[in-house]
């Protein structure tokens, strides 16, 4: 196996779903919260509850700017802040039901339109992506 034409592919492949993301999730967020917001907002949504220097580190942000970014979420109502009660000193944050309600239709508007850009894919190409995303997931994305 060429490692090197591995990685050239791989390199391909990620700046693919970055461009099927940014088409997918054009246009999604609301009026009342910025572009980074609403990555903030989606980084909570899939991964809470997390603590803002989870935040931080996905969004490569710096921890004052993090911090400022979650006021402004919070002050919306769109999350919630969850001390620790092992240690005081460590919060957690999640969407509050308003975040929840805003993240439930950005996501129903992202899934319309994933839908349409599958809709022609016979079943065993469907079955094809679903294995292929696994072992992605399993071999080179590991949470």
């Amino acid at each position: 196996m060429d490692k090197k034409a591995l990685f050239n592919k791989f390199v391909s492949f990620t700046t693919s779903v970055h461009e099927v993301t940014h088409e997918l999730t054009q246009n999604i967020k609301t009026d009342d919260i910025t572009s980074v917001q609403y990555k903030i907002l989606e980084n909570i949504k899939v991964s809470q509850p997390v603590t803002p220097s989870e935040i931080s580190e996905c969004m490569h942000m710096s921890m004052p700017n993090t911090s400022r970014e979650l006021k402004k979420l919070y002050e919306k109502n769109l999350i919630e802040k969850i001390t620790d009660q092992e240690d005081r000193r460590k919060q957690y944050i999640r969407l509050s039901s308003d975040g929840e309600i805003m993240m439930d239709d950005a996501f129903a508007t992202i899934e319309f339109r994933f839908q349409n850009l599958i809709q022609k894919l016979s079943d065993e190409d469907l079955a094809e992506i679903d294995r292929a995303i696994g072992v992605l997931q399993r071999k080179v994305f590991i949470q």
